[in-house]
């Protein structure tokens, strides 16, 4: 792989580099003369001290994605980052039929993302750099993992601050319309075309396997989407309510349960929070509860909002809950921090007048790789509370 003309960061991005993010915003380019957008870059300091290679876009506020902090970049350096990425998944995820096989800084391939589902792959290349090596990228997976089929599916949002098109089409082979995968021993039908994400949470992998174990008698599942939740935990449940506010995800639980026979799961079309209100003022109670929400803070300016919204549905979740019964509550907003929603259900419990203690506190699925000291890529926090009293 070769790069191009030279980029030189000042020294705070020197420093920042150095410290082992990976980002380096625009702010912190001191020259990036004839750099041609989404190509592979030398960095240097501003002594001209050499600090690595790194993606450069154009246009996003974050100019430069480091992928190599040595001195050289080796030529098969993608299909050497691509092959770890697959022997990571033989270790942590071995034998799963969906996981991500790349989760970008977390596998040293910023702004890339690859989705396995059985024998397909979903493709998302999220910058300038990594859309213009994507011929590269697909024909290294194809050889890597003989799919039958790979898909782009490059509609997120982010691409349209790299001055990229939103698209979905198939990049090799075919891709059907629903993909069904099995995970936890359920079957699950997947939309890797529309769906949300590439089609399944599957940073919620083993979190859905762990609510397996706390699960009991009554269980509302809050937030389900297609039942990640909801359908995992229901063997070890007499029944399970399944909430969303989409009828269409609605639709999908009741068609993932009929796939797996389920017959002890109920889904109901629900404003989440309006039924918790309702279902404490008539006097129901359940023995567990799960809530799974989307992020409620997708900005900074949004998080006082968002710990409104997540000590009220927290605060109503505990009041329905029964005496020894457990709470499986989530976060993915990133700008809400692991010790601040701590805070937010400590003040949930309280104002419940419940006595609550901490069973277990998790993150994404280890196939999501958190790098130390990037706390971008810490994004999932989980909590499993047991109600005392």
């Amino acid at each position: 792989m070769s790069a191009g003309p030279p980029v030189i960061v000042s020294k705070r991005g020197e420093v920042r580099l150095r410290s082992g993010h990976p980002w380096i915003f625009r702010s912190d380019i001191v020259r990036a003369d004839g750099v041609a957008p989404g190509s592979v870059v030398r960095v240097l300091g501003p002594s001209g001290r050499p600090l690595g290679y790194a993606f450069f876009s154009s246009l996003s506020e974050i100019q430069l994605r480091v992928i190599e902090r040595g001195d050289t970049l080796a030529p098969t350096f993608l299909r050497d980052r691509l092959a770890a990425a697959r022997a990571w998944r033989e270790t942590v995820a071995a034998g799963v039929e969906a996981c991500r096989i790349v989760h970008g800084e977390g596998d040293g391939l910023p702004s890339l993302v690859v989705d396995r589902y059985g024998e397909y792959l979903v493709v998302q290349t999220l910058s300038q750099a990594t859309d213009a090596l994507k011929d590269e990228i697909v024909a290294e997976l194809v050889d890597l993992f003989r799919p039958k089929g790979v898909l782009e599916r490059n509609d997120p949002r982010v691409r349209t601050l790299e001055g990229l098109p939103a698209q979905t089409g198939v990049l090799h082979g075919e891709v059907p319309p629903t993909v069904t995968v099995v995970e936890n021993g359920v079957r699950f039908e997947a939309d890797l075309w529309r769906g949300q994400k590439t089609g399944l949470f599957l940073d919620q992998r083993e979190n859905h396997a762990m609510a397996r174990e706390y699960a009991r008698g009554r269980v509302l599942d809050g937030f389900t989407y297609n039942g990640g939740f909801g359908l995992s935990v229901a063997s070890k449940a007499d029944e399970v309510l399944a909430v969303d506010v989409s009828a269409e995800a609605v639709a999908r639980v009741e068609r993932n349960a009929a796939l797996n026979g389920i017959t002890s799961v109920t889904a109901r079309e629900a404003n989440v929070f309006d039924l918790l209100h309702d279902l404490d003022a008539r006097g129901e109670r359940f023995d567990t509860v799960i809530l799974d929400p989307p992020a409620f803070a997708k900005s900074k300016a949004a998080v006082e909002k968002a710990r409104r919204g997540y000590k009220e549905i927290n605060l109503r979740a505990l009041k329905i809950l029964r005496a020894g019964g457990c709470l499986v509550t989530c976060s993915c907003s990133y700008h809400v921090h692991e010790a601040d929603l701590e805070g937010i259900l400590a003040a949930a419990a309280a104002d419940a007048g419940a006595s609550v203690s901490v069973v277990e506190k998790r993150r994404q699925a280890r196939d999501h790789p958190i790098v130390l000291g990037v706390p971008e890529t810490y994004y999932l926090k989980c909590f499993v509370l047991r109600k005392l009293a």
